[in-house]
């Protein structure tokens, strides 16, 4: 059920979006204690703010009235995705290259299901992560089809 509400705002969010120049990140549809939550992350080249959301928010407010595809009760929320933007796509993981990510794997690669690095390519569906163990700077690559999450990682 609720990967058919997430296609249905996806479906009602394109057109929103494109005539915004906006970018679809994200879209969840989740229960957090007794509450439902949509929630919808759009972004653009330079970043996106508030007044941006507000309108996204009003517009594909409108359309899930008009069309009806959820049937609980639920919150709308349309923001940024933050500095830690999930990675969802391979053009994501493209756009996104010499930055630091965090990679949470399906099953382990050379024993670890979690890599923090500065991604280094991506080709052929499979991503090259630098990381460090203690002094020693090592690479792993990660086939795309094996990547649970990925986001990028703010280093302090």
């Amino acid at each position: 059920m609720s990967s058919q509400v997430i296609k249905n705002t996806e479906n009602l969010l394109q057109p929103i979006l494109e005539e915004k120049n906006l970018e679809l990140v994200d879209v969840e549809y989740v229960k957090e204690g007794k509450n439902w939550f949509l929630r919808v992350y759009i972004d653009k080249e330079g970043g996106i703010d508030i007044a941006e959301c507000g309108e996204v928010s009003e517009q594909l407010s409108e359309k899930l009235d008009e069309t009806d595809p959820v049937t609980d009760a639920y919150f709308l929320e349309v923001s940024s995705p933050g500095v830690e933007r999930p990675l969802k796509t391979e053009a994501d993981f493209e756009k996104n290259l010499n930055k630091n990510v965090f990679v949470k794997l399906y099953e382990p690669i050379d024993g670890a299901k979690e890599y923090e690095g500065t991604l280094k390519d991506f080709t052929n569906n499979s991503a090259s992560i630098e990381y460090k163990v203690k002094t020693r700077r090592k690479v792993v690559e990660i086939p795309f089809n094996k990547i649970a999450k990925a986001r990028i990682a703010v280093t302090l």
